[in-house]
C-alpha cells in the first residue's frame, strides 16, 4: 500500500503546471456541483466559477494534507512491527514523512511550471503526523474496549466448582 501511495504522489507530482492545475479545477468544479445540488437553488455558471476558483486553492491543500496523512499511518503501522511504540517510533514516523514530503517537493522543481515549497513540506509533515495521531488513538480506543470487554466477560462467568 505505502508504494502504491508513493506511485500515487510522484505521478501528481510529475504532472507539469497546466495538467496539475485542470485537475485541481475539475475537483473543484465537481465539489461546487454538488454544494450548488445540496443547496436546493440553482446557482448561477457565474458563482459556480467564482466557488470553483474560491475553493481550488484549499483543495489543493486538502489533498497534500490527505495524502500524507495516509502515510502517516501507513508508516506508522509498518515501523511498528519493529519500533516499540513510544517517542522513538513517533519520531522516526514523523521524520519518514517529511523527508518524502522534501524529497516530492524537491522532484517537483525539475517539472515544467512547478516548484517545491517549504510550506506544502509543513503541511505534508502535518498530514502525515495527523495520520498516525489517528492509528495511536485508534490503538487506545480498540485498547480500552478490547479491556472492558474482557473484564465484563470475566465478571459474568460462573465461578468454577471446586474439587
Amino acid at each position: 500500500m505505502l508504494a502504491l501511495l508513493y506511485g500515487l504522489i510522484f505521478r501528481f507530482s510529475a504532472q507539469d503546471a497546466d495538467e496539475s492545475g485542470s485537475l485541481s479545477r475539475a475537483v473543484s468544479e465537481k465539489c461546487v456541483e454538488v454544494i450548488s445540488s445540496l443547496s436546493g437553488r440553482q446557482w448561477s455558471l457565474e458563482r459556480k466559477e467564482q466557488w470553483a476558483e474560491y475553493l481550488e486553492h484549499p483543495i489543493r491543500k486538502m489533498a497534500h494534507f490527505t495524502e500524507y496523512a495516509c502515510m502517516g499511518v501507513l508508516v506508522y503501522v509498518l515501523w511498528s512491527q519493529w519500533v516499540k511504540r513510544g517517542k522513538a517510533l513517533y519520531l522516526l514516523t514523523v521524520a519518514w514523512v517529511a523527508v518524502s514530503a522534501a524529497a516530492d517537493e524537491f522532484h517537483q522543481l525539475f517539472v515544467p511550471g512547478r516548484d517545491g515549497n517549504l510550506r506544502d513540506v509543513c503541511l505534508d509533515t502535518l498530514g502525515g503526523a495527523a495520520g498516525m495521531l489517528f492509528c495511536i488513538l485508534a490503538g487506545k480506543i480498540l485498547l480500552r474496549r478490547r479491556r472492558r470487554i474482557t473484564s465484563e466477560c470475566g465478571a459474568n462467568t460462573p465461578p468454577t466448582p471446586e474439587a
